[in-house]
């Protein structure tokens, strides 16, 4: 089974290749400024990266803000609404969840200390509950934004429980449409963040 995965920088796909191929998915690179087709795959990663354009929720940069990636914002966006449109399973990682949220009318917290670089826990609700197989995982941040408003459609399905960071969404009713703050192809050693790309794969 193909799926896309969206990435700007070539070093940083190989972890998320790995985590994909051992849940038995091929990834096949999608990479902005490539004409790339859904029609050649049947799902798509969203991955980590830097911060979404500000503008893009009607916000202006604060100042701990990175440098936006314009063209890939609005590759990805596109591919994302398109995926969305159809059915078709997203997994969404990082700035990918926060894109998610940004393209469905939800805006960002442009900046949070403690949470880049850290190890901590997060308390799961349903559906994530069931991928995971338990209430309260832990999980790697490497992030320093976070969803804000929610976008329409998404609920939230995990929380950091010290201050209450969304650490994950879903949209219900799609076939696979899932949003996780951490990284868990960063976790490669742990079965429980397996889960997540097993249950990726069971949706087709």
């Amino acid at each position: 089974m193909k799926v896309a995965l969206l990435f700007r920088n070539p070093l940083k796909a190989p972890p998320y290749r790995l985590s994909l191929e051992r849940a038995g998915l091929e990834p096949v690179a999608f990479t902005p400024g490539s004409p790339d087709a859904l029609a050649s795959v049947q799902g798509i990663v969203l991955t980590g990266g830097t911060d979404v354009d500000p503008t893009l929720y009607g916000a202006s940069p604060h100042p701990e803000t990175s440098e936006p990636d314009r063209e890939r914002d609005d590759y990805e966006s596109a591919l994302l609404r398109e995926a969305l449109s159809r059915d078709m399973p997203v997994l969404a990682i990082c700035r990918g969840m926060q894109l998610m949220n940004v393209g469905l009318g939800g805006t960002l917290i442009q900046h949070i200390e403690n949470h880049r670089g850290t190890v901590h826990e997060a308390t799961l609700a349903p559906p994530l509950v069931s991928i995971f197989g338990e209430g309260r995982i832990t999980v790697n941040s490497r992030h320093h934004q976070a969803l804000d408003r929610v976008g329409q459609g998404l609920i939230v399905t995990a929380r950091d429980p010290k201050d209450g960071t969304i650490e994950g969404v879903v949209i219900p009713g799609h076939s696979f449409a899932v949003g996780v703050q951490w990284h868990p192809e960063d976790m490669p050693d742990d079965p429980v963040q397996l889960r997540l790309f097993d249950a990726f794969r069971n949706c087709f």
